[in-house]
């Protein structure tokens, strides 16, 4: 156990690493994570009201997890003890409870930090909750996985989730003009400054570690450039810059394969995202995305897939989790095609927000009160499930002054083929019914 300090001022050690000296030491230096610290949002009203509250912070590595939990402890005045969920165990778990126990003694609260809260197991865990229950310490957590799968939901449900994001670029570029600032070093290019920025990929402890030793290799020189980066880097640096062209390139050559049925060229520019730097959830979401855009209602499984493999890769990680995600690529690439979901919804939204706002007509309100009732909402409405094969021929569902566009048309591609007959029969029973 350790009980870290906010070392971001004039005396701190200059022997320590540039990311520990540049530790935000108040909640006005932190940058990022305005989703949670900007005025009104979660962790900003827990500071401004003096309400501590038992948190776990999720999120992917160097975007501040055990600097907020520092920040807790300091302005709430509070004993802070960390413990390394990889490196402790119940009897750190056994010397924090101590330890709270003499502070609490002498009138001073507790925050006990547990780093990498997802490797304790069950036990460990269920250890925390008698005194987070009792009010003997405010617990934080800190994971970079998925909490719902990896922290028990006894400890879960005592505790708030937050979720931290990767850092935006605008956010690593203030935070290299800080540490420019601190070492007194040479100017970067325009260029290494934005490889420098895609490297770290949102990273803020990864961007200053390989600043650090860029400016260590760079000595006396007058501007940093490309080159001096790539000799400070070599083979880490990433192939391709994340916001950059070549990124988005090999983005929409992924896409494209996917959508043109080619699962080989469709796994080797996966493979090249991977092999480029880019996030795996990045391409998971891509490959959602994919799933409904270009496979849609022709094969409804690709959907399931895509979010299974995401599931599964929160759940694995790098590299074990890339399979399902190669997986869902091939599947994706395989699966009959259809954009009929997607033009069909781009139709809709394109005329919705041309079109007036008309009014539901009273058979298709909802009627729960009796005055409700009483002003005809609902009256005549023809409940399909009692009707004859479960439809109820010549009903209509648009507003009564909307001649009914028609945006979904279904392609004769897989499960489609089958939506279009139905469709096709359902719309005859239209045409012969009554109409409203």
């Amino acid at each position: 156990m350790s009980t870290p300090t906010l070392p971001f001022d004039d005396d701190a050690d200059a022997l320590a690493p540039l990311a520990t000296r540049l530790r935000p030491a108040t909640l006005a230096q932190v940058i990022g994570q305005q989703q949670l610290l900007g005025p009104g949002k979660p962790l900003r009203v827990a500071f401004d009201s003096g309400r501590l509250h038992s948190m776990i912070l999720w999120g992917p590595p160097g975007v501040g997890k055990t600097t907020l939990a520092l920040l807790v402890a300091q302005d709430f005045d509070a004993q802070f003890i960390a413990i390394s969920a990889v490196l402790g165990g119940v009897k750190d778990i056994r010397e924090a409870v101590e330890r709270a126990q003499v502070a609490r003694s002498a009138g001073r609260r507790t925050v006990v930090f547990v780093d990498e809260v997802h490797r304790f197991n069950k036990a460990q865990q269920d250890a925390f909750l008698p005194h987070v229950e009792s009010g003997l310490f405010t617990f934080i957590g800190a994971t970079t996985e998925n909490p719902s799968f990896e922290v028990n939901s006894a400890l879960l449900s005592r505790a708030t989730v937050h979720v931290l994001e990767p850092l935006a670029q605008s956010d690593l570029r203030e935070l290299l003009a800080r540490a420019a600032a601190l070492l007194a070093a040479p100017p970067l290019s325009d260029a290494a400054r934005d490889r420098l920025i895609a490297y770290a990929d949102g990273d803020a402890r990864r961007l200053l570690n390989a600043y650090e030793n860029l400016v260590g290799v760079a000595g006396a020189v007058n501007l940093i450039d490309e080159a001096l980066l790539e000799k400070s880097l070599g083979a880490q640096l990433r192939r391709y810059d994340k916001g950059g062209e070549q990124f988005y390139d090999t983005i929409s050559a992924l896409h494209k394969a996917v959508r043109g049925s080619d699962p080989d060229a469709a796994l080797y520019w996966f493979v090249r995202m991977l092999d480029g730097g880019v996030d795996p959830r990045y391409a998971a979401r891509r490959l959602v995305r994919i799933a409904s855009e270009d496979v849609g209602l022709a094969d409804p499984r690709a959907l399931r897939l895509a979010l299974d493999a995401a599931e599964t890769y929160e759940r694995l990680g790098s590299p074990e989790g890339e399979l399902a995600l190669a997986q869902a690529v091939v599947y994706l690439a395989v699966a009959p095609k259809s954009n009929a979901l997607y033009t069909a919804y781009k139709a809709a939204r394109a005329f919705v927000q041309q079109d007036g706002t008309r009014a539901v007509p009273l058979r298709l309100r909802n009627a729960p009160t009796a005055l409700m009732k009483g002003l005809d909402y609902g009256k005549g409405y023809r409940y399909a499930h009692d009707e004859e094969g479960g439809f109820a021929a010549g009903e209509r569902y648009w507003p009564d002054d909307l001649a009914a566009p028609r945006f979904y048309e279904p392609v004769e591609r897989g499960l489609e083929i089958r939506i279009a007959e139905r469709l096709r029969e359902l719309r005859r029973l239209n045409d012969v019914a009554p109409q409203r």
